[in-house]
C-alpha cells in the first residue's frame, strides 16, 4: 500500500524544482511540479508548511486559508488546543476536511514552533515524516483515501534551509515511508541516523 501513493513536489521557483528533481530521482510516484498552490489542479491532500500554534497568516499557509476560508484555521487551532494543549510539536500532524471537493484534505505538520530559521536542523525530515504518517494513519481508518498529496517546500522559505538540502530530507522521509523495517536493531537505527542528519552546505550525505 506504500507504493500507491502519488507524490506532487510544488514550487513557483525552477531552482527548487530542480532540487526536488535531483533529490526524488529513482523514487517512484513523484510528480514535480512548479506552479503556486493556488494553481494546482484537484488532489486529495495538502500539506501546509506549519507553526506549532496554527497560525496561518502567512506564506502558503495564508493562501490555504484564503481558498478554504478562516474556518479551516479555527479548525486547526482548535485541534492543537484541544489534542496538544495549545503548542503542536514539530515531528506531529493531522488531517482536517476542507469541504472543498477538489482538494478535500489538508494536512497540518508544522516546521517550526514560530516562524524563524531552522537551518542546521533535521525538522523539515521530521515535519516531511510526520505527514506522511498522519496519511498513512488517515488511509487506514477512513473509507475516503488519501492517493495524491501535495508538499510545498518544506524549510525553504522562513526556514532558510538550502533548496537542495530541503529536498534531500524531505526524499529521504518519503524513502523511509516507502520502505519500513520489518525488524528494529541498533544498526538499522545508526543506519537510519545518518541517513537523515542534517548535511549543511557540503551536501554529502545523499540518501
Amino acid at each position: 500500500m506504500f507504493n500507491q501513493l502519488k507524490l506532487w513536489l510544488i514550487h513557483p521557483g525552477e531552482e527548487m524544482c530542480a532540487a526536488f528533481r535531483e533529490r526524488f530521482d529513482g523514487l517512484p510516484n513523484v510528480e514535480v511540479i512548479q506552479a503556486r498552490f493556488e494553481e494546482l489542479k484537484p488532489h486529495d491532500c495538502f500539506v501546509t508548511a506549519a507553526n506549532s500554534f496554527g497560525m496561518m497568516t502567512a506564506g502558503i499557509d495564508a493562501a490555504v486559508v484564503a481558498r478554504f476560508g478562516e474556518d479551516l484555521m479555527k479548525q486547526v487551532q482548535h485541534r492543537v488546543m484541544d489534542e496538544y494543549l495549545g503548542e503542536q510539536p514539530v515531528g506531529t500532524a493531522f488531517i482536517i476536511e476542507t469541504a472543498d471537493p477538489e482538494i478535500p484534505f489538508v494536512c497540518h505538520a508544522p516546521t517550526m514552533r514560530v516562524p524563524g530559521n531552522i537551518e542546521d536542523s533535521d525538522k523539515v525530515y521530521s515535519a516531511t515524516w510526520a505527514a506522511f504518517l498522519a496519511v498513512h494513519q488517515h488511509n487506514l481508518q477512513s473509507d475516503h483515501k488519501i492517493e495524491t498529496v501535495a508538499f510545498p517546500a518544506f524549510g525553504a522559505g522562513f526556514g532558510g534551509v538550502l533548496y537542495s538540502e530541503a529536498a534531500r530530507q524531505m526524499a529521504v522521509a518519503y524513502d523511509h515511508y516507502l520502505n519500513p523495517p520489518h525488524r528494529l536493531g541498533w544498526d538499522w537505527v545508526a543506519s537510519r541516523s545518518k541517513a537523515i542528519r542534517y548535511d549543511g552546505r557540503k551536501q554529502v550525505v545523499t540518501r
